[in-house]
Parts: structure tokens; sequence; C-alpha cells
């Protein structure tokens, strides 16, 4: 079979183009013909050019540059864990959050530290949901001495941020955490609040080593 040869089209502008360019030129060369016929010296390939170049010469038209764009100030943020955010990761470090988000405390490494420590003083920390109560707080459980029992966990951390900020005697307690306060003052506020009869042997009794991160089953926190 014959073999075709592949017509590749071309744009229609640069024929275009290049014809004007074309005629333009032929223009100017008959041009310079006429003249060497009445008597100018002959024109020269640099005559051309230049000839072609000065009736085809661009204006340049200044543009104005272009404004610097705003700055934007988007300020500081920060993020905020959620309710549920803590209750699905569930150890006892989200339950001191907890207790902090709902008291509207600062959650800082200081007062998460300090929480940490108090629910080891009440609890053993390999059960610190023991009776759904890690800090054997006695309001709204049904045990005034701290011996009651919550729904869930969810329901002993709304209990134990109420009982700070409602009740007088806590009042050290609460303003040392709002203001994130070292953790030896906040420990102290705890230890003569009143919150412990024994006051912890007046912080004698305060263990400081780190707490370690247990996780608490989820029937705990109610799931």
């Amino acid at each position: 079979m014959p073999k075709h040869r592949r017509t590749i089209a071309r744009p229609a502008f640069r024929r275009h183009t290049w014809s004007t360019v074309r005629t333009v030129f032929a223009s100017i060369v008959a041009g310079l013909v006429v003249m060497a016929t009445l008597g100018f010296s002959t024109p020269t390939q640099s005559d051309i050019v230049a000839a072609y170049v000065d009736q085809n010469a661009q204006a340049l038209v200044a543009v104005p540059a272009p404004e610097a764009a705003p700055v934007i100030d988007r300020g500081e943020f920060g993020a905020t864990p959620g309710y549920e955010t803590l209750i699905q990761s569930g150890t006892n470090y989200d339950w001191a959050k907890l207790v902090l988000l709902m008291g509207e405390f600062p959650i800082t490494d200081s007062n998460v530290t300090v929480v940490t420590r108090w629910m080891r003083q009440e609890n053993f920390v390999d059960t610190w949901w023991n009776r759904n109560n890690p800090l054997n707080n006695g309001w709204g459980s049904g045990g005034g001495g701290g011996t009651g029992r919550y729904v869930d966990l969810v329901d002993a951390a709304a209990n134990a941020a109420e009982a700070l900020t409602t009740l007088g005697r806590y009042s050290e307690i609460v303003e040392t955490l709002r203001a994130s306060a070292p953790t030896e003052q906040v420990e102290r506020a705890i230890w003569f609040s009143g919150w412990a009869t024994g006051m912890y042997n007046q912080g004698k009794h305060w263990a400081y080593n780190p707490v370690p991160v247990v996780t608490a089953p989820p029937s705990a926190w109610g799931r």
C-alpha cells in the first residue's frame, strides 16, 4: 500500500504574520530602488534593515508598579481539646485536663501535673478510676467523706470542677490554678484547703515522681 505523508496543519496566524512582513519588506525595497533610480545612492542591506526598523518602531508604555499586598495580622491562636477528644483518649492525664476544661482553668503542664499528682494521692494510680471518683470528691457523689460513686468519669470531672469553683474553702486552689502558678503553690493550697482531713500530713505524704500514664476502661467513661 502506498505510504501517505502526514500533513501537519500550522496555525493560520503564522502564515499571516510572515506574509505581512514580506509585503512590508518588499515595499521598502521597492521604494529604495525608486530612490536609486532617481539619483540617490544604491541602498545597502543596512539601509534596508534600518528603514524597516524605523517604519515598525514600537513605543514602550510605562506600566505602574503593582501596589504591595497588605500585610494581614492573623494574631496568635491556640487549640483547646474538646470533651470527646479527651474521653476517647481516656487516660488519667485526659481526666485531669477534663477537670481543668470544665472548671475553665488553663490546661498547662503545671496544672495537669498537679491534678495528676493529686489523683495519685487519692487513688492507687493503676486503678485511678476507682468508683469513678478519681479525687474522692464528696460533692454530688452520695458520699460525704469522698467515698461516693459517680455515674461515670465525665460526671466525676464535672462535679470536681463544680466543687472547686463553688465552695469558698477551695478559693486558693482556684486562684492558683487560674494563674497556672508553680506546682508547689497549687499543691500547698490543696493541702491546707480541707479537701483531705489529714492534709496529706501537711504535704509530707505528697509524691513528686512522674505519674505514669494509665488508660481507664471505656465503661468507666460511660462508653
